[in-house]
């Protein structure tokens, strides 16, 4: 059975792009889980059928939680399942579900496999995520385009569309609640290569996103957000003298753009301080 998760946050007309999209592939063995982050949001109730439920977060639990209450359901109703954590504000482009079973039995090997993602015009928006500890860097790679291969061994997908292999966990997988928003799927990824689990990248299946549709409504908040994630993650997988450096870069930045993109500039300032408070409670 292939679960489709989906977070929504006041999404419905993009989650029915995202459905229909689904139904029209003519694949009939999966289900659809969304968890509601936004509980005031009556619309996605209208959008409920047998193979599409709905759980209410009660608030906005930010992506990584939310995954998680999906995760933890799906995992007591079929732990052999295959789950496609997926955005609302992307689509399928051509019938590949049938091919999900056959792939992950012919390299049973993978743990998680992150899709090719291309933007609404055919450009490839992400095909592989690269790490380098020494420097802190965490790099969106092409790492698809020239190789015949069924995939490429990468550091890190894109939570934006991604497929976990349940069987290869002997207990449910879950996203650090550390993390509300941004670097979540990093840090799933790497925690889960830290463990023995093989992270890998495919075009055999492939979808369109509609890029920062949803998290571009507040870019205060977007920068608020992502700034925090980014230092936690800093902190957890780099050294101090790198940690040092990147916040020190990322603090100059966000004063020279106070004149000029305000939002942006006090968002990464706010995500500062809100690490800051973070560390000091730790």
């Amino acid at each position: 059975m292939i679960y489709f998760l989906i977070v929504n946050y006041y999404s419905t007309d993009l989650i029915l792009k995202l459905i229909n999209s689904i139904q029209k592939t003519n694949y009939f063995d999966y289900k659809v889980i969304i968890i509601n982050n936004s509980p005031d949001d009556n619309s996605i109730d209208n959008i409920k059928t047998e193979s599409l439920l709905i759980f209410d977060a009660g608030a906005n639990l930010g992506f990584g939680c939310a995954c998680n209450l999906g995760l933890k359901w799906i995992y007591i109703q079929d732990p052999q399942a295959y789950v496609w954590l997926i955005n609302p504000d992307t689509y399928l482009i051509e019938n590949t579900l049938d091919k999900i079973k056959p792939f992950f039995e012919l390299h049973p090997e993978v743990s998680i496999v992150g899709t090719i993602i291309y933007t609404p015009v055919g450009e490839v928006w992400f095909a592989g995520g690269r790490f380098i500890s020494k420097t802190g860097a965490i790099l969106n790679q092409d790492l698809l385009t020239n190789i015949d291969t069924a995939y490429a061994t990468c550091d890190w997908v894109s939570g934006c569309s991604l497929i976990i292999n349940l069987r290869k966990f002997s207990a449910c997988p879950l996203f650090d609640p550390a993390y509300f928003l941004y670097y979540e799927d990093f840090d799933f990824c790497r925690y889960n290569a830290n463990q023995g689990h093989l992270i890998v990248v495919t075009k055999q299946f492939s979808v369109i996103h509609q890029i920062s549709s949803i998290t571009n409504r507040n870019m205060f908040i977007k920068m608020k957000h992502s700034t925090y994630s980014y230092l936690l993650t800093l902190e957890k997988y780099t050294d101090s003298t790198i940690q040092i450096l990147r916040l020190a870069k990322l603090l100059c930045y966000a004063f020279v753009l106070i004149a000029i993109k305000p939002q942006v500039a006090f968002g990464k300032i706010s995500g500062v301080l809100l690490y800051w408070r973070r560390s000091l409670r730790f």
